[in-house]
């Protein structure tokens, strides 16, 4: 897609402030996510999206940056609309526009939703709260089938 949204980018007069970056290092990504104030995460809403959780808003709200994303279950997820990021409709660009303009509106609120957001990350998605997480289901699934060693 990226030759047709280039030339839609150009047929809107926007073309310059757009930038295609192709694939970048794993070295740099660090230094991207500095550029950028808002990080938009839009995903289609399909069965996919919304059993598996994205790991890239996560990497976001660490790094400090302020997270916008569709209302998939993966985003849902991770993101408390208006508290640790901003989730907007699945499909819907009209409001994909909209909640991203209110963002830039409202640029008193970020330092408040950047910090509550990096603190969920720290405090709640890290290896500790997973195996806390995952043990009792590996606890339950061990209980019910008794191992079968191999001779």
């Amino acid at each position: 897609m990226e030759e047709p949204l280039k030339s839609q980018g150009e047929r809107l007069g926007i073309g310059s402030a757009v930038t295609f970056t192709g694939r970048v290092p794993h070295g740099e990504v660090e230094r991207y996510y500095g550029l950028m104030d808002i990080m938009v995460y839009p995903r289609k809403a399909m069965r996919l999206t919304d059993l598996v959780t994205s790991l890239k808003p996560l990497e976001a709200m660490a790094q400090g940056r302020l997270v916008a994303a569709s209302d998939v279950g993966g985003h849902r997820e991770l993101i408390e609309d208006g508290i640790t990021g901003t989730l907007f409709p699945a499909g819907d660009p009209g409001k994909v526009a909209e909640k991203l303009a209110g963002l830039l509106d409202n640029r008193r609120s970020w330092p408040q939703t950047i910090e509550i957001a990096r603190k969920f990350v720290e405090a709640d998605r890290n290896w500790s709260s997973n195996i806390l997480r995952y043990t009792p289901v590996y606890q339950r699934l061990i209980a019910r089938k008794p191992f079968e060693r191999a001779a």
